[in-house]
């Protein structure tokens, strides 16, 4: 390894290279139930770099395996060897003539290219569940389906064309016509063996029958033997195989699609059956009508989430037997959809159902009917016993067999014991998936799991011929049972294949092809009880894009495996080693603690409050005393700062601000704010309303000596708008506790939201049995007290200053739009209050040209984090360059630090809404950039 790592060392940045006991566990780990830990994780950022692993990989023998996002469940992004993260360098998106067609690295988002494509009414075929998650090198490797994809529009139909590094450093982009012609001569030997293996295959009646018949339903079981009979070019044969290889052939560098429609206007119906077999009557009949999408949900999976708020109640009546179909309908216009939504009705004219047929074409209702199908999975996810893992299977029957073998794959689950197990799918294509609990932790329990898979294979394959996997990739689950499910001949050709293009079977060996029958039963993951506020945890990886500290340190993902391990290791006595040292910096330092990770977790978890607990726990005796005196101090801890902020304005005068920054360790931020100071009370008369300016505005004054602080501009607005602000009794000494809540010190936090909520009651009552209406002008202070205040008995309403001024500013303001452009931050309590549409909306109103920089979540300020560890400002804001143009000189939001770090990161100025609105709203008007 030594040497290995030494060579490397002299071809890639040492950055890249990551040989941390804590990382490699934690980067190591995907989605599915298996764990191998990398001796070695490398980010690879360019075709060069890649070439350079490979080659170093041959001379040393050592096995490589590429990983995109890591949502793949069925084993194949994780090794033992080298694990190759797929970086930034290769996120490039080209978007061909007329949006047909869309050039794309792998390292992309599948949700960012579909975003990048909706303004021209495109998208990409493949639409995975995890498609907010999963990249494009993820989406091709495993030629992911979905929902609305079928085995139309997956990658290998759509395929326009790719650029792919094969095992031997060899490149070959299929869109170049030199690169073609070189490779035809540089491996004219393995071409013409592709082209011998086509023409045998075409030529074998029987075997090319079996071909095209597998792939008439969902399957992504071995290679794409289709590419042999599809194609008698070796080079359109070659490319099409890399499609659904899991990365066992080569690197897909780029990757062209051809897009598809999206259209604009939608239906969707939420059908229940009688049975299962109903449904599937139904499903048989709607094969043939224009559908986007039909999904089937037996009794279970309904049961699993019938009493969510907002489903209908008609699921918690119906019968044993019962069933469900969900079907969407789309069309380019609002007549086409109404057509083609009659037109499916007409079709199901006769099968009986428990409610007469309907569809709607409200987004509301529509939402509601796809949270019974996306909240099964999590369902199980959540009520599963602590130390088990959910494990999600997916195979394909005969669409003719899809009623029979749904029956029977429920029977079969209940005989093994798997009472908890739903069955849901892709109904148009034959497509189930069933998810169920499973203890990995004895041998009893690993024998009970191995008698299900070889039932589900004898089920699958001898009953009905059908796919063990459908759309989830062979992965090392179903390495052992390829030939099982395809016969030895058409084995043989995915032999020669991983042999032709493979020889020294470096890349992901183990992978689709594996001679070890036991290989599903081994290196399963361990899923330990750790805490209850993670043990629900499936490790599925939907946070990580969320999260501001994925790739400088540990994703929400990253850090729950790492404390399981940590966990584990003191339950049986062993020592953490170096994991416990690295998880303070890594796990607990760099950690916003901004919860946007719950927003996409499906199971609700929220890392940051696991981050803040150990905080806690870990939190010395004299740094508890410090957070006590600080809430029994807070009003001279106030004074303190702004002498502080106004002792570093001077120095930063003298020495300058980028000196002043390196003497701090990056805590004095170019464009620092000047002191702010108490804001002045207002009398007069209007409708009362309680202002509490969260301690952040009154700190931090303004960006500019000649500007106001925000305090003075929100009291400004107010008064204007015909509001009469009162302030709370010494606001200036209170603070909500969000700072020391971050810390982990929930007891001195509490008693501060406590003494801010008593001066609130006090300060917003009518004297008639009612409140008036309180604003606060800090997003995250905002969403702590209404958290709190919704816990109490009164009816005191608080508003963030963007919802009060979208409801009751706008509408008594006089308004005089700017020229713009203004960029939009929208920080991580916004998104979570999901009062974005408010903000975006106010700020439309203030200005004709909107920037909101795509790519860029939380800006990793995380209160005071961007003080303390300024890396991770930089880390979570490295994107937002690229997406301002030159002329964007300034922009807003609604958390003063996040301004702040926003400022010092973009060079632009950034302040709350607030100023912007009080711009738009003078009798004389007057903006500058």
């Amino acid at each position: 390894m030594n040497t290995f790592l030494q060579d490397l060392a002299r071809l890639l940045p040492a950055e890249q290279l990551i040989t941390d006991p804590l990382r490699r566990l934690a980067y190591g780990t995907d989605a599915s139930f298996y764990r191998l830990t990398p001796e070695l994780v490398v980010r690879v950022e360019s075709e060069p770099q890649v070439q350079a692993l490979l080659r170093a990989s041959r001379e040393h023998g050592r096995k490589v395996t590429f990983r995109a996002a890591g949502t793949s469940l069925s084993g194949q992004a994780v090794t033992d060897g080298v694990l190759a993260l797929i970086g930034e360098g290769f996120a490039g998106c080209e978007i061909g003539a007329d949006a047909t067609s869309v050039k794309m690295g792998p390292a992309l988002i599948g949700a960012e290219v579909n975003a990048r494509l909706a303004p021209y009414g495109r998208k990409i075929g493949p639409d995975p569940a995890s498609i907010n998650t999963c990249k494009i090198g993820g989406i091709a490797a495993n030629n992911a389906s979905g929902m609305c994809c079928g085995t139309a529009h997956n990658s290998y139909q759509t395929l326009a064309g790719l650029r792919v590094l094969l095992a031997d450093g060899s490149r070959l982009d299929t869109e170049d016509a030199a690169s073609v012609a070189a490779f035809r001569v540089s491996h004219a030997a393995l071409l013409a063996e592709l082209a011998q293996m086509g023409r045998a295959t075409r030529a074998d009646d029987a075997l090319a029958a079996r071909i095209r018949r597998k792939y008439k339903i969902k399957n992504t079981t071995g290679y794409s033997l289709n590419a042999l009979i599809d194609f008698e070019n070796p080079i359109d044969i070659l490319a099409h195989l890399m499609i659904g290889s899991e990365g066992t052939l080569g690197f897909i560098a780029s990757l062209t699609l051809s897009t598809v429609v999206e259209d604009p206007c939608k239906a969707s119906a939420l059908l229940f059956f009688p049975s299962i077999e109903i449904a599937c009557q139904a499903v048989t009949r709607l094969k043939a009508t224009p559908v986007a999408a039909v999904e089937l949900l037996d009794r279970a999976a309904l049961r699993s989430v019938e009493y969510k708020p907002g489903l209908p109640a008609v699921m918690r009546t119906l019968g044993a037997d019962a069933a469900a179909l969900l079907i969407e309908v789309r069309a380019e216009t609002a007549v086409a959809l109404q057509l083609r939504s009659g037109a499916v009705l007409a079709a199901l004219t006769g099968i009986e159902t428990i409610e007469a047929p309907a569809f709607a074409t409200d987004p509301a209702t529509c939402e509601m009917y796809w949270k019974v199908r996306k909240g099964t999975f999590p369902s199980v996810g959540a009520m599963r016993r602590a130390g088990t893992t959910v494990i999600i299977e997916d195979v394909a029957f005969p669409l003719e067999s899809l009623a029979a073998a749904t029956l029977d794959l429920q029977a079969l689950l209940q005989r093994h014991g798997y009472d908890e197990a739903i069955i849901f799918g892709h109904a148009l294509e034959g497509n189930l998936h069933f998810v169920f609990t499973q203890d990995f932790s004895g041998a009893v329990e690993l024998d009970r799991y191995e008698k299900l898979m070889e039932a589900v294979c004898a089920l699958v394959v001898d009953k009905y011929d059908g796919s063990l996997k459908a759309e989830h990739g062979t992965g090392r689950n179903m390495a052992p049972f390829v030939e099982r499910e395809w016969g030895a001949q058409a084995t043989a050709l995915m032999h020669r294949i991983k042999q032709l293009l493979d020889p020294q079977h470096l890349l992901n060996p183990g992978v689709i092809l594996n001679p070890d029958q036991q290989a599903h039963l081994q290196h399963l993951k361990p899923m330990p009880s750790a805490e209850s506020l993670i043990d629900r945890c499936i490790e599925c990886g939907f946070c990580e894009p969320h999260c501001p500290s994925h790739g400088l340190t540990l994703s929400p993902r990253q850090r729950i495996v790492s404390w399981r391990e940590l966990s584990r290791r003191a339950a049986a006595g062993e020592p953490s080693g170096e994991l416990e040292t690295a998880f303070a910096y890594q796990g607990l330092d760099t950690c916003a603690g901004c919860g946007l990770c719950s927003t996409a977790c499906p199971v609700g978890i929220d890392t940051g409050e696991l981050t803040r607990l150990l905080r806690g726990r870990q939190s010395s005796p004299v740094a508890r005393r410090l957070g006590a005196w600080t809430a029994d101090h807070f009003g001279s801890v106030v004074g303190v700062a702004r002498l502080a902020l106004s002792a570093g304005q001077m120095a930063a005068g003298v020495i300058g601000d980028g000196p002043l920054a390196r003497l701090t360790g990056g805590a004095w931020k170019a464009g620092m704010p000047r002191a702010g100071k108490p804001p002045r009370s207002y009398r007069g008369a209007g409708d009362p309303v309680v202002y509490f300016p969260a301690c952040a505005g009154r700190i931090f004054g303004a960006n500019h000596s000649a500007e106001a602080s925000l305090p003075e501009v929100v009291s400004d607005l107010l008064v204007r708008a015909g509001y009469a602000p009162r302030l709370p009794k010494d606001f200036d000494k209170l603070c909500c506790g969000q700072s020391l809540a971050s810390k982990g010190q929930a007891e001195a936090a509490g008693a501060m939201a406590e003494a801010v909520v008593a001066a609130l009651l006090a300060a917003a009552d009518d004297g008639q049995g009612g409140y008036y209406p309180v604003i606060s002008d800090a997003s995250a202070c905002s969403a702590r007290l209404q958290q709190i205040l919704a816990g109490l008995p009164s009816n005191l309403r608080l508003y963030d200053f963007h919802e009060f001024a979208h409801d009751a500013l706008l509408p008594r303001l006089r308004i005089t739009r700017q020229a713009g452009p203004i960029a939009l931050h929208i920080n991580c309590s916004v998104r979570r209050q999901e009062s974005d549409a408010k903000l975006r909306a106010l700020l439309n109103a203030c200005s004709e040209q909107i920037i909101e920089p795509t790519g860029v979540g939380c800006c990793g300020f995380g209160g005071d984090r961007g003080f303390a560890v300024p890396e991770l400002n930089r880390h979570a804001l490295r994107k937002v360059h690229a997406a301002l143009p030159s002329n964007c000189c300034s922009g807003v939001s609604t958390n003063r630090t996040c301004e702040i770090g926003l400022t010092a990161e973009t060079g632009r100025s950034y302040r709350s809404i607030a100023y912007l609105l009080e711009e738009c709203s003078r009798e004389s008007l007057q903006t500058s950039c």
